[in-house]
């Protein structure tokens, strides 16, 4: 009786389906909520104002991210998202507040490592490469006030980007996503005003924390 009991257990779980298990072949999606913060670091904005620096405000933005799975355990994201950041001032050009703004679009592309693909909760890291691009800069009101009408260009950025995160399953097909990258954005912004042309290294590298929800195909 005992073993007609078991039999019948180890029936039923085989033949019910398993959740958002992950395999290769799969197609993971999904849609998050992104917290791009710069840790950035610039140099003097020179030679015009040499005891002048600018800072990089955070901003929120939604990400859309495809994984394809190469193996079980190994997986390329691609992610895909934009966001607007206003440059501020520091030093002798605090008092101007915000000196311009830009558009971030910063396409990266990481190869990660999941730990446990066959389990209802799967961590996983990963490791990459991004290409930053910035687009619709903008001097502001309160610059060119001051130094008359700038034209804004940042120039594009190539780096690494490191990343962690956990897929938690929600039901068979759709997850809870949690994560958090690095990236690796250097940039300089070129200023011209008139015949003047100033300059300024900021290194960006913002922390990027998400939360989000996923779904297998």
């Amino acid at each position: 009786m005992k073993f007609v009991v078991a039999a019948s257990v180890l029936a039923a779980a085989v033949a019910t389906p398993a959740w958002a298990q992950v395999e290769a072949g799969d197609v993971l999606v999904r849609a998050r909520a992104t917290l791009v913060s710069p840790t950035e670091d610039s140099g003097p904005v020179t030679p015009g104002f040499p005891t002048g620096s600018v800072g990089v405000s955070d901003r929120a933005a939604p990400e859309l991210d495809f994984t394809y799975m190469i193996t079980d355990h190994i997986g390329a994201e691609l992610i895909l998202a934009t966001t607007k950041h206003n440059i501020s001032g520091r030093g002798v050009l605090a008092a101007l507040g915000d000196v311009a703004s830009t558009r971030v679009l910063p396409p990266t592309l990481t190869l990660q490592y999941h730990f446990a693909p066959k389990s209802h909760v799967r961590p996983y890291v990963g490791a990459g490469i991004n290409y930053t691009t910035f687009y619709s800069a903008d001097a502001s009101r309160s610059l060119e006030a001051a130094i008359g009408r700038t034209d804004v260009r940042l120039k594009d950025s190539f780096g690494y980007a490191l990343q962690a995160g956990v897929d938690v399953d929600l039901s068979p097909r759709v997850f809870l996503n949690l994560d958090v990258k690095y990236i690796d954005i250097d940039t300089t912004a070129r200023l011209t005003t008139g015949g003047a042309v100033n300059r300024v290294d900021v290194n960006i590298d913002p922390i990027v924390p998400a939360i989000g929800i996923g779904m297998r195909f």
